[in-house]
């Protein structure tokens, strides 16, 4: 199964993809969708909706996941990311794709195998599961995770009894 991971971000949003048989994992793209601070806010999202549906139709993920908003000190600076964040949903919603939504702590306990891992350690890991890759950015680092710990987390279902 194809399936996409998104880490969200008006600035900058990533994304990886990822094929999963089973427990095999291999990597198929990672990028970025950056959008410029001096552009207008709606024109900003339109930007993450065209590009997201590009990536979409080129690669027909069969599920995708997001990393969920966390909240931090600056409240304009959450809005915004969620704003992105829910243009991304509604991006991939709308082509009929599952979603998947893990909070931070998650993917990087999924991943690494502590909650409180740093960026860096994410990025390492993500390059000894899906090795030989070059990973456009941290951003699509944090993709990359995202989309493992959704195949993890798929895999897992399909293991338990009356699934």
């Amino acid at each position: 199964m194809i399936l996409i991971g998104l880490d969200p971000g008006l600035a900058t949003t990533g994304w990886g993809i990822i094929a999963a048989d089973g427990n095999r994992l291999s990597h198929v793209a990672n990028g970025q969708i950056s959008t410029s601070a001096s552009t207008p806010l709606p024109e900003r999202l339109v930007t993450l909706n065209t590009a997201l549906t590009d990536i979409l139709l080129e690669h027909r993920p069969g599920g995708a996941a997001v990393e969920e908003v966390f909240i931090n000190s600056n409240p304009q600076s959450t809005l915004k990311l969620g704003q992105a964040r829910g243009v991304l949903l509604l991006t991939v919603a709308a082509q009929g794709i599952a979603i998947g939504e893990y909070a931070a702590r998650l993917v990087k306990k999924a991943v690494v195998g502590t909650g409180a891992a740093e960026k860096a350690q994410v990025h390492a890991m993500v390059m000894r599961l899906l090795p030989g890759i070059k990973i456009a950015g941290p951003d699509a680092a944090d993709a990359l995770a995202v989309a493992i710990t959704h195949a993890h987390h798929i895999a897992s279902q399909r293991r338990v009894p009356g699934r």
